[in-house]
């Protein structure tokens, strides 16, 4: 059963990182929230990563923070859903949209990456003020996917269906369901996912399932016709462990509404530089190259993320989220600016010049990365098998976007 909340008594959140607990977010007066590191995970010298926005300019753990109010701190309020997917998982908990702290009391199982945040407090009660409910549904859904899309954690049946766990905790797929508002948005995402795998670029396995043939939907969710888009997870290993990650508006300590301003791609490649390796930060080339041609205005902050298999060094996790926004929105621009500009249009020299100064890269290393992605995806387009699953008219726009930005990229 979903957690419930006794009036006053949850004011405080264990957060626990691989199964450690290594701090507390705190309730204080005036709907304040504040987290603070457990004394041991701050001594501790081989401690695992928690988040490059706690890395101090020496190397040590920032510990200092200052307590927000009604939200939880940054780092934390990234791991909750926004939109759609907060709007509704909220509705099932009985939770109020705004209330991060409650959210994240019952969302706290099955979060992105390695953290999981449990009561400090055990109570039971109803009339909490931010809680909105009485009486909780049974199998409320116990896992927060950050994002907008309406979509859930699944178990990988033997016979190659998919089921959504009873209390939603556990599962290494994400099941993406149709969008209600624009067409086939499963299928675009599958096939630029596809096309990016062919272009050498590192993504998930992913695959199309009927809505029909995924097991433990909430009823509510049946209206929903098509295929779903299967993704699988990246911050679970074999046998259900748990790999840390976090997002660029982690990385840079802002919330989930600024993912769209404050920084530029180079600010990105530049934390993958100096963070990372040669490696991850020419990958983080390549898809940036791949979203201008394929027409992607919506890599924010958010659709970055680190990995960290060996629980402290970062690396760029494969790629997530590449769905080809232009067929939707015809004067769609890119999320965060690029050498300058936001323009979907082209790769120009003075562009990656641009971002190369900005980003402290090598010029000549971009230049041959934005010509080997340009052909390879172009090469790779005009044979992809999966665009007979794309409408005529969003076929025809994304191959006007690889023309036009082929044509347009004279580096």
């Amino acid at each position: 059963m979903p957690m419930k909340v006794e009036p006053g008594k949850l004011t405080a959140l264990a957060v626990h990182l691989h199964g450690r607990r290594i701090g507390v977010i705190s309730r204080l007066a005036g709907d304040r929230q504040v987290f603070a590191f457990e004394q041991d995970y701050v001594d501790d010298l081989q401690r695992p990563s928690l988040s490059l926005s706690f890395k101090g300019r020496s190397g040590g753990i920032v510990t200092s923070v200052r307590p927000v109010t009604r939200r939880v701190p940054p780092f934390f309020s990234n791991l909750l859903p926004e939109g759609v997917l907060r709007a509704y998982l909220a509705e099932k908990a009985g939770v109020k949209t705004e209330r991060e702290f409650f959210l994240l009391a019952v969302l706290g199982e099955d979060l992105p990456g390695a953290v999981t945040v449990t009561s400090l407090e055990a109570g039971e009660a109803s009339d909490h003020p931010d809680i909105e409910h009485e009486r909780r549904p049974e199998g409320v859904l116990h896992f927060s996917l950050a994002g907008v899309q309406l979509k859930f954690s699944a178990v990988l049946e033997a016979a190659g269906g998919l089921t959504i766990p009873a209390r939603g905790v556990g599962g290494s797929w994400i099941v993406k369901l149709p969008s209600m508002q624009f067409p086939s948005v499963p299928e675009n995402e599958f096939a630029m996912l596809e096309l990016a795998r062919a272009a050498g670029i590192a993504v998930p396995a992913v695959k199309l399932i009927p809505v029909e043939e995924i097991h433990g939907l909430p009823k509510d969710t049946s209206r929903l016709k098509g295929s779903a888009l299967a993704v699988e997870r990246f911050d679970r290993a074999p046998g259900g462990r748990r790999i840390h990650m976090e997002d660029f508006a982690q990385v840079f300590g802002v919330f989930p509404d600024r993912k769209y301003e404050g920084h530029s791609y180079a600010n990105l490649a530049s934390v993958l530089w100096a963070e990372t390796t040669e490696e991850s930060t020419y990958e983080f080339v390549r898809r940036l190259v791949f979203s201008v041609l394929i027409g992607n205005g919506d890599m924010h902050l958010k659709n970055w993320s680190l990995l960290y298999p060996d629980e402290h060094t970062p690396v760029l996790s494969p790629a997530y989220d590449l769905l080809a926004t232009l067929p939707y929105i015809p004067e769609d621009q890119l999320a965060l600016s690029f050498g300058g500009s936001r323009s979907l249009q082209e790769m120009t020299v003075d562009r990656v010049r641009r971002f190369a100064d900005t980003a402290g890269l090598p010029l000549k290393s971009l230049r041959d990365i934005v010509r080997d992605t340009v052909e390879r995806t172009a090469a790779a387009w005009k044979n992809l098998a999966q665009r007979e699953l794309l409408p005529a008219e969003i076929d025809a726009a994304i191959d006007r976007q690889i023309q036009l930005v082929a044509a347009n990229s004279e580096v």
